[in-house]
């Protein structure tokens, strides 16, 4: 039975070590690929499957099906090394994922991983989607830290940037009014709702913190003492 790719004529793409390559044939053996590639018979060769699912090893008369659904990778196995937070670590694939970072090296899901580059250049953020190639000269040394933290929270009335994860009496009056007020003169009242669970709402009285969510809102109103 001929593949789609074949009854129209296109050609089929896959990919081999990282370089291109296009065949009309649909099945071609491991042996063929490896020619294909430049890579020695002897040379364990691998087809990258889909998470959780382990790769495949390819043998030499293994027949391989190039028209399935989507591009298929081949790789060999060779130790590529690289660190994660100073710690070491090998991969056996030319390149790999922000999400295969996390998992190796046991990063908490929000943090943000960066690739170190050598200075006056910037480190590099790594992002869901892009692979980071360890076959290029030199070893990688990834790093995580955590995302910077920022939610709006909305005080009487008026959003405002906030950038720590509990807030203050002291700070939600000085959001309120601009104002640090330290002579006594006023009473302030505080009292917010769509916090977090387990108490989404509720009051504050000075001296006391709670912890902040993105929409959550304030409200603080003042007398004048008697």
């Amino acid at each position: 039975m001929q593949s789609k790719n074949q009854i129209q004529g296109k050609p089929l793409k896959f990919i081999i070590e990282g370089k291109s390559f296009e065949i009309k044939e649909e099945y071609r053996t491991g042996a063929e690929l490896k020619a294909l590639a430049g890579i020695p018979l002897d040379s364990p060769l691998f087809l990258s499957i889909v998470r959780p699912y382990k790769d495949e090893e390819i043998e030499n008369d293994t027949r391989v099906n190039l028209a399935r659904p989507g591009i298929e990778y081949f790789y060999t196995k060779k130790k590529l090394k690289f660190f994660i937070n100073n710690e070491p670590h090998e991969w056996y694939k030319q390149y790999i994922s922000l999400e295969e970072i996390k998992e190796i090296g046991h990063i908490k899901g929000d943090a943000e991983v960066y690739l170190r580059i050598p200075q006056p250049f910037d480190d590099e953020l790594i992002t869901a989607g892009n692979l980071v190639d360890l076959a290029r000269p030199g070893v990688e040394h990834f790093y995580s830290k955590d995302k910077p933290f920022e939610v709006g929270i909305i005080v009487n009335g008026r959003e405002k940037t906030w950038n720590h994860k509990t807030i203050s009496f002291q700070q939600v009056v000085m959001l309120a009014f601009n104002t640090d007020d330290h002579n006594m003169s006023r009473a302030y009242t505080v009292t917010y709702t769509r916090g977090l669970e387990p108490k989404p709402e509720g009051s504050m009285i000075k001296g006391s913190v709670v912890n902040v969510k993105d929409k959550m809102i304030f409200n603080v109103t003042a007398t004048d003492k008697s």
